[in-house]
């Protein structure tokens, strides 16, 4: 039985490629990083943000962690920290409307859905966002099509922003990959 890798290790991984790694490195130290950031913020939905963005920075700048700095998890732990920090100065991206707010927008869930069915069947962009997952060109069509900002899109679709910005970047690329 081997024993199980150090975050260091899980992060040198991540740095080759590895998303096995990454995945591991999720399941062993989100939920202490979660709590650090919710007991900052106070409020779940942001906390997971600011997971979700340290860990999509891991990801992407793995290669820069330097184990003569200080150990992975104290790497990972300032990264929350400043992000959480840096969410709670900008007070703005804190704002979610009420739900009598989104009744007055009127049902946007129908409006994006009625674009998506008039877009012509031999239309590139229908067959581009038809080959997207429900939820990520639900977000997208809310966004783009319905003008809701990320936080009244999450709030229309009753999941985390941090989940629905996700959505949308990780989609509005894929659109930008098929309509090549």
């Amino acid at each position: 039985m081997s024993t199980p890798q150090s975050p260091e290790d899980m992060i040198f991984a991540v740095a080759r490629g590895d998303r096995t790694a990454l995945g591991r490195l999720f399941e062993t130290e989100s939920g202490r990083l979660l709590a650090i950031a919710n007991r900052l913020l106070r409020r779940r939905e942001l906390a997971e943000e600011v997971v979700q963005e340290v860990f999509l920075t891991v990801w992407r700048s793995a290669s820069t962690f330097s184990p003569d700095k200080g150990s992975a998890r104290g790497w990972m732990t300032v990264m929350v920290r400043n992000r959480a920090l840096n969410l709670l100065r900008d007070g703005a991206r804190m704002d979610y409307e009420d739900g009598e707010t989104l009744a007055d927008l009127g049902d946007r869930q129908s409006d994006a859905h009625a674009a998506f069915e008039a877009l012509s069947a031999r239309d590139a962009l229908r067959h581009c966002l038809s080959a997207l997952d429900a939820s990520k060109r639900e977000a997208i069509l809310l966004c783009y099509v319905t003008g809701l900002n990320h936080g009244e899109a999450a709030a229309t679709m009753q999941v985390p922003l941090g989940t629905v910005k996700a959505w949308v970047r990780r989609g509005v690329s894929a659109l930008q990959e098929c309509l090549k």
